[in-house]
């Protein structure tokens, strides 16, 4: 267990987590900005560019299936430095890769390391996250998502300048990889060496591969399942949006490019919002009514957005839509991390269940709309949507938790 911490100190491990979540916004959008350089780089079409993508998708599955044993094994702070390291070394591959040597293949395995250590370091800073939430006895997982947001609004304004001033990729992901090493020497110096909760246990029968076990135990319990089903129906709520709306406004409602980039900042900013204030509203009514509550918004602005008859209803059913899904991924990260002893593990579990949607959500709600187009193909979202408020009774607080109980 981490020895009793001061105000002081834990206000600053909160700072460190906020810091690192802000970074991880600003890393991933970074290189997601960048993407059409990158194709013109490499000589790439659509196709290839595609199977980039889905190397790094794969390689963050891989990382979020192995964050809870290293968490196990070495503990989040020195698992972080090592996943940070790696991050940094994956920037460095992708820039040689595109641009000095223009090779596909560097340039995957640059993305597969750097899709391996995103993963791992998500699934560490969201257990240490929980840890910070449970010391304060409040809900704070939005606000630290919500400082992601930030760091992917910051990340792609970066990214338009960087494009807009010719720099080369390289020179762009190569100043990333600086400013990753330079938050994270800073960051983790107030993030405690022992991680709340863990137990070190050196005796004979803690054995490596009794530990493994108990990392996959998880997989056996039902509440991890559900509170999967809620994160995975809220990341397509998610994932939709910033993947398809801008398309959905063009095409579906026969708007021009700039009124779905517009479109797409509505929902952007609703998101954001709403989980800068998110919190509060989780302690005054509890983390499952929160849930069902903002399902209901999310579907009945995904509904309005799809059967708004002009445009400024489909803005509002845009601005329904972002603030609906805002807090889902968040608050299922909060409750699979309730127990601190099984965070790292419960963590990673739901986090693979939801990544599934961010992964395999694009190519085939792409395929569908292909079919039936991209309005009708949304319907699909909403009864995600509707399945995920089903299950919220899954992210009930267990017993001891302090956070998300709601006042009654």
């Amino acid at each position: 267990m981490a020895p009793e911490m001061t105000r002081t100190t834990l206000v600053q491990w909160r700072t460190a987590i906020f810091a690192l979540f802000l970074l991880c916004g600003v890393t991933f959008a970074s290189w997601a900005s960048r993407l059409p350089s990158v194709k013109r780089a490499l000589g790439i079409g659509d196709l290839e560019l595609g199977m980039l993508l889905f190397v790094m998708g794969a390689g963050s599955l891989i990382g979020l299936t192995l964050a809870n044993i290293i968490v196990v094994r070495w503990g989040a702070r020195r698992g972080l430095y090592v996943m940070f390291t790696g991050l940094t070394i994956a920037l460095i591959i992708v820039g040689f890769g595109v641009e000095t040597l223009g090779s596909f293949p560097v340039a995957a395995v640059g993305l597969a390391l750097m899709g391996l250590t995103f993963g791992a370091s998500d699934v560490m800073i969201n257990v240490e996250a929980a840890a910070v939430e449970q010391r304060f006895g409040k809900t704070l997982m939005p606000l630290f998502h919500a400082f992601f947001s930030l760091g992917t609004v910051a990340g792609a304004g970066i990214g338009v300048a960087m494009a807009a001033w010719q720099v080369p990729v390289s020179v762009h992901l190569w100043a990333v990889a600086v400013l990753v090493v330079a938050v994270t020497v800073v960051s983790l110096r107030f993030v405690p060496v022992h991680d709340p909760g863990d137990v070190k246990d050196d005796s004979p029968a803690s054995s490596r591969r009794e530990r493994f076990s108990a990392a996959l135990a998880v997989w056996r319990e039902p509440r991890i399942y559900a509170i999967g089903l809620i994160m995975l129906g809220m990341a397509f709520a998610e994932g939709s949006a910033n993947d398809w709306l801008t398309i959905a406004v063009v095409d579906g409602h026969g708007q021009r490019e700039e009124v779905g980039a517009i479109a797409l900042t509505v929902f952007s900013v609703a998101m954001t919002a709403f989980r800068a204030v998110g919190g509060p509203l989780v302690d005054r009514i509890g983390r499952v009514w929160t849930l069902r509550i903002l399902s209901v918004a999310a579907a009945a602005g995904l509904i309005t957005f799809i059967l708004a008859p002009n445009l400024p209803v489909a803005f509002v059913g845009v601005a329904l839509w972002g603030a609906g899904a805002s807090l889902g991924f968040p608050l299922g990260m909060s409750a699979a991390a309730d127990d601190p002893s099984r965070a790292a593990a419960s963590v990673s579990a739901a986090a693979t269940i939801g990544y599934v949607a961010f992964l395999c959500g694009p190519p085939v709600l792409g395929w569908i709309s292909h079919q039936i187009g991209i309005l009708p193909t949304l319907c699909i979202i909403v009864g995600l949507i509707i399945v995920s408020g089903l299950a919220s009774g899954a992210a009930k607080p267990i017993a001891g938790s302090q956070v998300g109980v709601g006042r009654h």
